[in-house]
């Protein structure tokens, strides 16, 4: 009696082995055709990727344009945030923003008639020595006009066009103002040259700093999927 339940546990542990060992080789099939999956859509990825590279890398860059004198390109620009042009006004310093309108006001830019090209969004950082403040002015450029936003008084590290809260009152609605201000301000601006004599660097500056975005994406993409 006692062999004969020896010998059915004995079989039972037996086939509880087999159990095991019949689920483990079935996890590890499972764990293989999982890994084949997810290297096969590496590939087909890692392949888009690359053919896309290589077709914006041979795009032809715009004709070369300079901004219009006095205003300078500030190195370094093409890689950063930050202001684009600078040039100065008796002692002031002006410094020039630029980002795609689209960017800026979602909706824009979806017709497909109008892909945002030809609307520019500028932020105009007038300072001056000694003042913590600087006067901004938030603008839209286009080919043939330029239509200021808003008008306010900003700490000059507040100067950026990310959108953000400014730390204090940021001014009142610029189409609220009486139109003899308004006026007043535009040839405020336009006497330090902000124009849109601007439009034409400006929009060719950002298709090339577009296009280096682009191609460092797809570059950063490719390399984090490829390593261990």
């Amino acid at each position: 009696m006692w062999r004969r339940a020896l010998m059915d546990s004995k079989a039972c542990q037996s086939w509880r082995l087999i159990a095991k060992r019949g689920a483990a080789a079935g996890n590890g099939k499972h764990a293989s055709t999982s890994a084949s999956a997810a290297a096969a859509v590496n590939s087909l990825l890692l392949r888009s990727l690359k053919e896309h590279y290589l077709e914006v890398s041979k795009m032809n860059p715009p004709p070369k344009v300079s901004p219009p004198s006095p205003f300078t390109i500030i190195k370094g620009a093409l890689d950063s945030n930050g202001p684009v042009l600078k040039r100065t006004y008796g002692k002031e310093e002006i410094s020039i923003f630029v980002m795609r309108l689209a960017n800026i006001i979602r909706g824009e830019g979806d017709d497909p008639e109008d892909d945002g090209i030809n609307q520019l969004f500028l932020l105009v950082d007038v300072s001056k020595p000694g003042q913590e403040d600087s006067l901004q002015f938030l603008c839209g450029l286009y080919p043939d006009a330029l239509g200021i936003h808003s008008v306010s008084m900003r700490p000059k590290d507040e100067s950026s066009l990310d959108v953000v809260p400014p730390s204090k009152y940021n001014g009142p609605v610029f189409q609220d103002l009486d139109e003899k201000m308004r006026d007043a301000f535009h040839s405020f601006i336009e006497e330090r040259g902000v124009n849109e004599s601007l439009f034409p660097f400006l929009q060719a500056w950002l298709y090339v700093k577009d296009h280096r975005n682009l191609l460092r994406w797809f570059k950063s993409v490719g390399t984090f999927i490829t390593e261990k």
